[in-house]
This record gives C-alpha cells, structure tokens and sequence, in this order.
C-alpha cells in the first residue's frame, strides 16, 4: 500500500493530502504488483504528474496521441484517427498488465469499465487497485488545457466534470469505487511536492 512518513495505508481507506501547502509526502510507494490509476479532470496534471514523478511502468493514453499525432497530417483532424489511439492506447496497457509488474495508468475518468477491468487484473495478480485522485478546480482544469494548448469540447468537459464529482462525492463519503483498495487525494499543491510515484522492491 502508499507509505508516506506516517507508515504504510491499510486497504480500503481513504488518504486526503489537500490543504497540506508543501507539507504533505514527496514519495508514494505501492506494493511492487499493484495497479495505480491516475484520474481527474482533463488538464488537472495527470500525465504531467507521470512524466514527472514514475520511474517505472506506466500507460498514458496522451502519449499514444502523441504518438499518432507525429505521424498523421496536420491537416487530418484527430477525431478522425481517435478510435484507432484508443485501440492502440488499451492493446499497449493489456501487454503491459500482462507482464504482472506494478504499474502506473492514466485514466480519463469517465470509462468506469476500464477501472473495473483493472481492479479484476489487480486481484488476477493477488495485488490491489489504487486511485490517486487528482481534485483541482474546473477553472484550473480548464487552465491546464490552455497551458498545453490542447482542449476538450464543452460537452466532453462537462461530461468529465460530472464522473469526477461523482467519484469525489463517493470518496468523501469514504466509499472507494468497487474493487479499489485505496483512494489517495490530492490537489494541486500536493501534485507539485511529490517528486516520487513508484513500487517497493
């Protein structure tokens, strides 16, 4: 489970590191079989939180666009070459789950399914499935977006925005979603003080 200066975190349970302004740990550490999936609104930093801070294994469906886009004709727009990075994108993180290592998943938030497959490869493996969750606000999520220079339709945002209030309603209730072990919270200041997302040996 995540270990932090306060030792290891039993499952389930729920760890909140909102409003810790820079206090809260620099490193969250799973046992070496879990699957960790990374989830919040679009342009709340998950894929910069994973580029950044996960060493190991990790599947972000933005670096299978990235690597499409390279590929494609500027001219060609995305929405017509996506069902092809989703096939892409999940074919590349069932070859990696199948190697049993733990790993890092960036999850969009809205596909429940993916999650539900995931938590039946975690205990597949006899590990557990762990939520970060990352809670920023709309205006920060759509100022991310901005930053990147990449967007989603107001109607995809709107749609994101209703899974993940969703999700957090459920978490602060403190029921985890079916089949997660834990749910870590985290806002924007607690994203940019941890520098490590990893696995115990």
């Amino acid at each position: 489970p995540p270990t932090g200066p306060g030792g290891s975190l039993p499952a389930p349970a729920v760890r909140d590191l909102r409003g810790r302004a820079g206090s809260g740990p620099h490193a969250l550490l799973f046992a070496p079989r879990d699957v960790v999936v990374v989830t919040g609104l679009p342009g709340s930093g998950k894929s910069t939180l994973m580029r950044r801070t996960v060493r190991g294994p990790r599947v972000d469906s933005q670096d299978t666009r990235d690597r499409w886009d390279a590929r494609m004709p500027r001219f060609l727009p995305y929405a017509l070459y996506r069902p092809l990075v989703r096939l892409d994108h999940y074919a590349g993180l069932r070859r990696t789950l199948r190697t049993g290592e733990g790993v890092v998943v960036h999850d969009c938030g809205t596909q429940a399914w993916v999650r539900r497959w995931l938590a039946r490869e975690a205990r597949r493996r006899g590990a557990h499935l762990r939520l970060l969750l990352l809670d920023v606000t709309p205006q920060q999520a759509l100022d991310g977006q901005r930053a990147r220079g990449r967007g989603v339709s107001r109607y995809a945002f709107l749609r994101h925005r209703a899974a993940v209030d969703r999700l957090l309603r459920a978490v602060r209730r403190g029921e985890p979603p079916a089949g997660c072990g834990s749910v870590v919270l985290l806002d924007r200041e607690a994203t940019d003080t941890l520098s490590r997302i990893g696995f115990t040996p």
